[in-house]
C-alpha cells in the first residue's frame, strides 16, 4: 500500500449501517475526545430510532435512513469519509480507499455488512435486494411485469411474497415448509392462509424518514457502489410502490427443483434472495485473518479479529467464542445493533484499560419481528437449534390468530415461538433465564384457560 497517511484516527470503522453507526456512538459517547472515523460508501447512514427495550433481552426499534452530516453533528468528534475501502495493511493500521485516500487508524472495526448471495452473477434477469439502490431497481422493473419468481426462503422472501401485489410470484422454495429459517412446517402452517388472504389496509406511513442526494460541489470527490451499500431497514417495503403491471395478484409455491431440471417457468425476472455472504472483500488480500466456516471474519468474545487492533461486528463477523447454551448467532437486525454496541464498548475499554465481559444479550437468543402481518417472536433455541431428539415441544394454535410453540429440554423451557398478541414474550423469557423446572405443569403450561402471566410472575 503506497502512498502517504493523510489523517491518522484513533477508532475508524467502516460501514454505514446499524452495525457501524452503533458502534461510532458508542465509541463518541464513551470517549468524547478521541477522534473517530467512519468510512462508508453511500452518502446515507443507518440510524437506530424509537428504541425500546421490551423485556431483559428483547428490543424493538426501527431503523431510519439519514444523511451522514446528522451524525457529525451529534458527534463533533466525528469524520464522515464518504468512499469505499479498497485494501486495508493491518501492520501498518492503514486503509486505502477507492477514490486514492490513505487513512490511518489504531483501532479499527470492520462493520461492512453482507452482499447478496446471487443465484448467478451478472445475469441482467437475476436481481438481489440488499441496499436503496437494488430496492428502487426492483421497484422499476415489477411495475412493468406480470410474473416473477422468488427464489429463497428467508426474511427478505418471506417478505415480498406477501408485500407483492398486481404481478404472478412463483415462490421457489427448496425446503419443506416456508420460512424455515425461522419456523417449524406447523408454524408455516398457521401463517399459508395468510398468503391467500386479502390484506389489512397499511395503517401507518413508512416510519423510515428518505432523503434525497444533493450533487456533490465541484472538484468535491465522491464514490458510491451499490454492491458496498448498506442494508435496507426491516420495513424497507413500506412507502414503495410493490405493485406488477396486472391487476390481480397470484402466487405459487413451487419446489425448488431448477437444477434438476424438472421444472421451467418463464418470468420477466427472479429475484434470488437466498441470503447473504460476509462482505469481507476488500480486507483480506495480504493480511492473516482468520475466516469462520460460513466465510466470515472470526470474532472472540471481546469482538476481536485474529489481526491486532482489527474488530468487526454485524453480518461480516462470526461469532467464535463458546456461545452460551440459549444463544445462537443469526444475521439479523437486532444482533446488528447488539454487536456494534458491544464492539464500540470493547473497543473503548481498551483504550481506558478496563476489563469487560461479555454483554448479557449474548445470553439468550432473542429476536421481535413482523411477517404476514402477524408479530413474531423468537426466544432462545427456537426451532430446537443443537438440542437432538432430547427435546419435547409443547403447541398452542388458534387458526388466524395466534400460533404458540415451547421447546423444553429437561423439563425446562429452551426457546419459544410466538406468532400473534400472545402477550407471552416476558413471561417465557423469565421462565427460560431462570431455567425453572416445568415438568409439573405438563400440558397446562399452555392451557388457553389459565393466565401463565399472573402463575408465574
Amino acid at each position: 500500500m503506497a502512498g502517504r497517511v493523510e489523517r491518522t484516527f484513533k477508532f475508524v470503522i467502516v460501514g454505514g449501517g446499524i452495525a457501524g453507526v452503533t458502534c461510532v456512538e458508542q465509541l463518541s459517547s464513551q470517549i468524547p475526545s478521541a477522534e473517530v472515523a467512519l468510512i462508508t460508501a453511500g452518502p446515507h447512514i443507518k440510524a437506530v430510532t424509537n428504541y425500546k427495550q421490551v423485556s431483559k433481552t428483547l428490543e424493538e426499534f426501527d431503523v431510519e435512513e439519514r444523511p451522514s452530516s446528522v451524525l457529525e453533528e451529534k458527534f463533533p468528534n466525528l469524520t464522515v469519509i464518504h468512499s469505499a475501502v479498497q485494501s486495508l495493511d493491518t501492520q501498518s493500521h492503514s486503509l486505502e480507499t477507492t477514490d486514492g485516500r490513505l487513512f490511518g487508524y489504531e483501532k479499527l472495526c470492520i462493520c461492512s455488512g453482507g452482499r447478496p448471495k446471487l443465484l448467478t452473477e451478472e445475469n441482467p434477469y437475476v436481481l438481489g435486494i440488499r441496499d436503496t439502490d437494488s430496492a428502487q431497481e426492483f421497484q422499476k422493473r415489477l411495475s412493468k411485469a406480470k410474473r416473477i419468481i422468488v427464489v429463497g426462503n428467508g426474511g427478505i422472501a418471506l417478505e415480498l411474497v406477501y408485500e407483492v401485489e398486481g404481478c404472478e410470484v412463483i415462490w421457489a422454495v427448496k425446503d419443506k415448509a416456508i420460512g424455515n429459517t425461522f419456523f417449524d412446517a406447523e408454524a408455516a402452517q398457521f401463517l399459508i392462509p395468510s398468503l391467500e388472504a386479502d390484506k389489512p389496509e397499511s395503517a401507518a406511513p413508512c416510519k423510515r424518514h428518505r432523503y434525497t442526494t444533493e450533487e456533490p460541489a465541484a472538484g468535491a470527490s465522491q464514490t458510491f457502489t451499490a454492491e458496498t451499500g448498506s442494508a435496507l431497514g426491516p420495513d424497507w417495503h413500506e412507502g414503495i410502490n410493490l405493485r406488477g403491471a396486472q391487476q390481480v395478484r397470484q402466487l405459487a409455491l413451487a419446489p425448488f427443483l431448477l437444477s434438476a431440471g424438472r421444472w421451467t417457468f418463464g418470468c420477466d425476472f427472479v429475484i434470488s434472495a437466498t441470503g447473504v455472504v460476509p462482505n469481507t472483500e476488500p480486507f483480506l488480500l495480504g493480511n492473516n485473518f482468520a475466516l469462520a466456516d460460513d466465510a466470515g471474519l472470526q470474532v472472540d468474545e471481546h469482538m476481536m479479529t485474529s489481526e491486532p487492533d482489527v474488530y468487526a461486528a454485524g453480518d461480516v463477523c462470526t461469532a467464535c467464542w463458546e456461545h452460551g447454551p440459549l444463544w445462537q448467532q443469526m444475521r439479523l437486525w437486532t444482533q446488528a445493533r447488539q454487536m456494534g454496541w458491544y464492539a464500540g464498548h470493547c473497543m473503548a475499554a481498551r483504550v481506558l484499560s478496563e476489563t469487560i465481559e461479555l454483554d448479557f444479550c449474548f445470553e439468550l437468543f432473542s429476536h421481535i419481528t413482523k411477517f404476514f402481518n402477524y408479530k413474531v417472536v423468537l426466544l432462545g433455541k427456537f426451532n430446537g437449534q443443537g438440542l437432538g431428539p432430547d427435546h419435547e415441544l409443547l403447541l398452542r394454535c388458534t387458526k388466524g390468530l395466534e400460533y404458540v410453540k415451547v421447546v423444553l429440554s429437561a423439563g425446562r423451557m429452551v426457546g419459544a415461538v410466538l406468532i400473534g398478541e400472545t402477550d407471552l414474550e416476558e413471561t417465557f423469557e423469565n421462565l427460560i433465564l431462570n431455567r425453572m423446572d416445568l415438568t409439573p405443569y405438563g400440558e397446562e403450561l399452555l392451557n388457553p384457560d389459565i393466565d401463565i402471566e399472573d402463575y408465574f410472575d
